[in-house]
């Protein structure tokens, strides 16, 4: 069997110990396998990791568990490569350098790496720094020949022939200087944004709170700001938000909802809040934790226009009919597998990338 069967075989079972695992948290089977050492360490690691960074609560964790599960079976992952080919490959060492703003978020590097045939040298967030080498342990048991294909550091890197780098812009720009004699894909922040067109059943924009609320909206992927018609009714958006008031139960994102709120109103900005979201009239993309921006449009074929322009800064688009390869409610954090960030083709990407 070759490399790349090898591969694929190990991620598809690893994806179903991941499906197989959440069905049992949220069956509450789950205690009747804890004889099961993977089940228990995969388990220990939901509930800690909320203790090594406040925002990965143990329901966040288990929602990425769930997303890689869905996407790791073997009718996604050969579909998703059934347009490279593999055997082109000359195997390298890629350094990833990974951000850790939610949770698993610089496992899809780790994958396009590890099922082309190269050998990663990873620099973790300092922020997740359990939970992929858990994925990564697994995934040696059952298939050794991981075991040499994934070194794990925290000094300075050295001996590699390529770099995938994710950071903030300040860090890119430092990325971008660091690594320019090497092949490389340099990623920025990005925010996502939805356009409502004021005819969204209920369904759509309760769905849209995922977008909003997931990882409390700390993903590039993340609902950050909505664009809403000339007159739209913002009370029918609010009772929509509803079911997702719980949210600021969670300590960390009352203490940024009532930080927020005070800055707002010291400066006199005008705001509109329901309790647990602010939301805030402006251009730009990035809205703070617990605050969503808003601005409004008149012409549809404009707003196409200005958001264009700025795709640089977008990554997703969530609406119904309004662009092409937009996203529907609710789904931004279920990227499929060829959902590459920054829509930069990785796998790509790393075939072409020969050694000098």
């Amino acid at each position: 069997m070759t490399h790349s069967n090898l591969s694929i075989e190990a991620f598809v079972k690893l994806g179903n110990f991941l499906s197989t695992f959440c069905d049992l948290v949220t069956t509450n089977a789950i205690s009747d396998h804890l004889n099961d050492k993977w089940i228990e360490r995969f388990k220990a690691e939901a509930e800690r990791a909320q203790h090594y960074y406040g925002w990965f609560t143990e329901e966040n964790c288990i929602h990425a568990f769930q997303e890689w599960g869905n996407a790791l079976t073997e009718k996604n992952i050969e579909n998703w490569l059934k347009n490279y080919d593999l055997e082109t490959n000359q195997e390298k060492v890629v350094a990833l350098i990974m951000a850790g703003n939610i949770p698993l978020v610089g496992f899809h590097d780790l994958l396009c790496v590890l099922i082309t045939g190269n050998k990663a040298l990873v620099k973790l967030s300092s922020n997740d720094q359990k939970l992929i080498p858990l994925l990564i342990d697994y995934l040696i048991e059952i298939e050794p020949l991981f075991k040499d294909r994934v070194t794990f550091t925290k000094e300075k890197l050295e001996n590699y022939d390529a770099v995938i780098a994710t950071g903030s812009n300040n860090t890119a720009r430092y990325f971008e200087y660091y690594f320019s004699k090497k092949p490389n894909i340099i990623r920025k922040n990005r925010n996502s944004v939805a356009v409502l067109n004021g005819k969204e059943t209920s369904e759509e924009l309760e769905a849209l709170g995922e977008d909003i609320f997931r990882y409390f909206g700390l993903g590039c992927r993340s609902v950050s700001k909505i664009y809403i018609p000339k007159n739209y009714k913002i009370d029918t958006f609010f009772k929509a938000m509803f079911p997702y008031s719980d949210i600021i139960n969670h300590n960390k994102y009352a203490n940024n909802y009532d930080y927020n709120k005070a800055v707002y109103l010291m400066s006199e900005f005008k705001i509109l809040d329901n309790g647990f979201l602010i939301l805030k009239e402006e251009e730009s993309f990035g809205s703070p934790i617990a605050s969503l921006f808003y601005e409004y449009y008149e012409d549809t074929d404009a707003l196409k226009i200005s958001l264009k322009g700025q795709e640089d800064n977008i990554q997703c688009i969530v609406s119904s009919g309004f662009v092409d390869n937009e996203i529907p409610f609710g789904k931004t954090q279920q990227p499929s597998l060829n959902d590459y960030a920054d829509g930069i083709d990785t796998v790509d990407f790393l075939l072409r990338t020969t050694l000098n």
